[in-house]
């Protein structure tokens, strides 16, 4: 009996972490595609964490983000700009590449729900991986700094990138 239920689970388990093995190559692809600003680059980070946490779950999102965050940490050029190793969650965009996880948990919540729910769980998703991205960074530059450069600059493609998860959740919701 043990082995009959065995099977089933373990099929789903490995489904499970390879759909989060997706989701972090995902992720790591969506890095590479960067505006090099400064302290912060612009990726597309945000929103694929949006897409994980929406299109997957709240657990598989943030099992493809801890996975990613792992990859990234053993020394994988995943992050922006191909970079890699410890000195990157150590260093000023640490916070938001943590910040992460609670995103996707939030934008988990969004695959329930009215448009109206959606979208605010959307938002306020995005909006949370912005606290710790910036308190981190304020370690660096000084608070001031972190709010300008490392929030108030991503503001509007934050909207479009929000925009643009709510308009695929939708879609995929059809």
């Amino acid at each position: 009996m043990n082995q009959v239920l065995a099977a089933p689970r373990a099929r789903a388990a490995l489904r499970f972490w390879g759909l989060a093995l997706l989701g972090s190559a995902l992720l790591a692809a969506s890095a590479q595609v960067s505006l090099p600003l400064w302290p912060v680059p612009a990726t597309l980070q945000s929103l694929a964490v949006l897409l994980l946490g929406a299109l997957g779950g709240a657990r598989l999102g943030v099992a493809a983000v801890a996975l990613y965050l792992a990859e990234g940490a053993m020394g994988l050029p995943v992050f922006a700009g191909g970079a890699g190793g410890p000195a990157v969650l150590a260093g000023p965009t640490a916070g938001y590449l943590l910040g992460f996880l609670p995103a996707a948990w939030i934008a988990g919540q969004a695959a329930r729900g009215g448009p109206w729910r959606q979208a605010a769980l959307l938002l306020a998703a995005h909006l949370a991986l912005f606290v710790p991205g910036v308190l981190w960074l304020a370690g660096f530059v000084g608070l001031e700094r972190a709010w300008m450069a490392g929030f108030v600059v991503f503001l509007p493609g934050t909207a479009v990138k929000t925009a643009l998860a709510f308009a695929v959740l939708r879609a995929a919701r059809r």
